[in-house]
């Protein structure tokens, strides 16, 4: 690993109900506050929980075997003290089914939760220079992760985008812990007008990083990683496949590439990942775009 970059392992986790404490509306989103404290305290950014969702309580506040989903895999935003124990936070974007039962969830709700989840992102032993990348929702994997590397003396440049305003979140806290903050809406309400991956490369040769994170659709993961090597940094990408059980039995979440050996194959984006190198990932093979 380049800019001397510590390999972070993979989290322990945890089986908990969990309550819901907070649930406001941001944009598109819904922001869960959950108490969950043995999932808060093993939380490192980068790692998600696997959320139970159900239709319908059955004994004990579980959902009825007869209504379960499969999980949902949901970044963990931020794990962080309080008076009611250690809570994490969710964002939630309402696409199906399971989605639209979390979104529904109210203060005083249950919910079972698996986590911390994967592998978190790596840190830079040193203060480096660091471009972080979001689009939409996977700012909820980069959130805590630029908090973290200001503690360590980093150099963070943001970059975030959306399809539109109603799209971004965060934006307010991330302009504390970082040095630039820009942005960018495919419709151009907000910020520069454009796909995020069509502007990458600009603003990275603008800001010279070290390392580049990256969280987001494919395409852009796939952008962050070329751009990143074609300026000589390191880079890593938070993927975002389907994993239906978050543990590695189901092998719905296989994601191709290449080893430290230059061997191709298949790795579990919820064991292996969520978190890869970005040089690492055969991108023609997985069909991320640009």
């Amino acid at each position: 690993m380049t800019a001397g970059a510590s390999a972070a392992g993979v989290a322990r986790p945890a089986h908990e109900r969990a309550e819901v404490l907070g649930h406001k509306r941001v944009g598109r989103y819904h922001h869960l506050t959950l108490r969950a404290p043995e999932v808060a305290g093993a939380h490192r950014p980068g790692t998600f929980v696997a959320v139970s969702v159900g239709t319908a309580d059955g004994p004990g506040g579980e959902p009825q075997a007869g209504a379960l989903l499969a999980r949902r895999a949901l970044w963990i935003l931020r794990a962080r003290p309080s008076a009611y124990g250690a809570t994490v936070e969710l964002l939630v974007r309402e696409r199906r089914s399971g989605t639209r039962w979390l979104a529904g969830l109210a203060p005083g709700a249950a919910v079972s939760l698996t986590g911390p989840l994967g592998r978190p992102f790596a840190l830079p032993r040193e203060p480096v220079t660091c471009t972080v990348v979001a689009h939409e929702e996977g700012v909820a994997a980069v959130q805590g992760l630029a908090e973290r590397l200001k503690e360590r003396g980093c150099a963070v440049h943001m970059v975030l985008g959306a399809d539109d305003e109603a799209g971004l979140f965060g934006a307010h806290d991330l302009r504390r812990v970082t040095r630039t903050l820009q942005v960018a809406t495919t419709d151009g309400s907000v910020g520069l007008r454009g796909r995020l991956a069509d502007l990458l490369g600009a603003v990275v040769e603008q800001q010279r990083p070290d390392v580049v994170y990256a969280a987001g659709p494919d395409g852009l993961l796939r952008t962050a990683a070329t751009v990143a090597e074609q300026r000589g940094a390191w880079s890593q990408v938070a993927l975002m496949p389907a994993m239906p059980c978050g543990t590695g039995h189901c092998h719905g979440c296989l994601v191709p590439v290449v080893g430290e050996d230059a061997v191709s194959r298949v790795v579990r984006a919820c064991v292996d990942g969520p978190v890869v190198r970005g040089d690492r990932v055969r991108w023609t093979a997985l069909g991320g775009g640009s």
